[in-house]
């Protein structure tokens, strides 16, 4: 009897004890959860590392002379005029002339030094001037220059966020800081007219500009800030402010204008007529216009061609290097089949 039970206590122990493995929640064995599924493992060997830097420089070489060459052919002319466009010597004086009453119109002249072929680009340079300041950049409201039904969204535009108790459109430091300096131009007694259709980015009229948001209160303030806004044209229009409201990410920064659609010939002489209004002489920034013919590439960069050229040309270099050592010096490669990888797993 003592036998019988004890058999079947071991019967019902194996029945018990195989149920866990019957229901054990272990994937299935697979080599991609293994992590042997199979794997590029190169050896680099010298050629190999030679043939490599030699590729490299092969495309890259070529890419930076092309983009070099494109940048040259564009034609750029850049003129400063804070310094000029203002009658006084310290810092003090020039804020004084720029925050005060009376006209601020300043004549300058400007050389065309080689045929600039239309579209000529204008830009307004602007130095030393952070638009990428965390509380600069917070100060607007997405969502009020999206949908006129957020006019009263104004909680993240603060100090411009209300005037007389009514919430500002467009809000914030950003906006009530728009540039506002203008210019026009006249070659041989013609006046150049130009164009400020599209210089702003599609994706922003059509996405963050709404075409029912319409300035109120604008510039209403006790302190003005830059320039006033058309408040019979929605948002959607005012394409400068567009393109102001897209910030900078560093001090230095251009932003486009508008365009002249038609050439301009080498020793052309440009009269500009533009209004001095916009305050940088307060923390001694710069302002800078700026006529540029685009190349394909875009406007003129020295510095991708010069990244590029620099890349392959060390490139280039350790190749050559890596070829004399391996001539003068060769070193015996070792056997491959002793890696981890080759070897036969169950083997010793």
């Amino acid at each position: 009897m003592n036998s019988n039970a004890t058999t079947t206590s071991l019967g019902t122990g194996s029945a018990e004890s195989s149920a866990p493995r019957r229901n054990s929640k272990r994937p299935k064995y697979s080599r991609f959860t293994q992590q042997e599924l199979p794997a590029c493992k190169p050896i680099l060997t010298p050629r190999w590392v030679i043939t490599a830097f030699l590729l490299v420089s092969v495309i890259f070489i070529p890419i930076g002379v092309a983009s070099l060459l494109a940048s040259r052919k564009v034609v750029e002319i850049v003129d400063r005029y804070d310094a000029e466009c203002v009658n006084a010597t310290t810092k003090s004086e020039r804020v004084k002339y720029i925050q005060g009453p009376g006209d601020k119109t300043c004549n300058r002249t400007l050389r065309v030094p080689k045929h600039m072929k239309a579209p000529v680009h204008i830009y307004y340079q602007l130095d030393n001037f952070y638009q990428n300041h965390r509380r600069y950049v917070k100060s607007r409201s997405d969502e009020q220059l999206r949908d006129n039904h957020s006019a009263s969204e104004v909680s993240s535009c603060k100090p411009e966020d209300t005037a007389n108790g009514n919430p500002i459109v467009p809000c914030g430091l950003i906006a009530w800081s728009l540039f506002n300096d203008t210019y026009s131009f006249a070659i041989n007694n013609r006046n150049l007219t130009v164009n400020k259709k599209g210089i702003s980015w599609k994706s922003d009229r059509d996405h963050k500009f709404g075409k029912d948001v319409y300035p109120k209160n604008f510039q209403n303030g006790t302190l003005i800030g830059g320039a006033h806004l058309n408040s019979s044209m929605s948002l959607h229009e005012q394409e400068d402010l567009i393109v102001w409201m897209r910030t900078a990410a560093l001090p230095t920064f251009r932003k486009f204008y508008g365009k002249i659609e038609e050439d301009l010939q080498a020793n052309d002489v440009i009269h500009v007529t533009l209004k001095n209004y916009y305050n940088t002489y307060s923390f001694n920034g710069k302002k800078m216009l700026v006529l540029s013919t685009t190349s394909w590439l875009g406007g003129k960069n020295n510095f991708l061609g010069i990244a590029y050229l620099s890349v392959g040309g060390l490139c280039f270099f350790l190749a050559m290097l890596f070829s004399l050592i391996y001539l003068v010096k060769p070193r015996r490669l070792g056997d491959p089949s002793y890696l981890s990888w080759n070897r036969n797993p169950g083997g010793h």
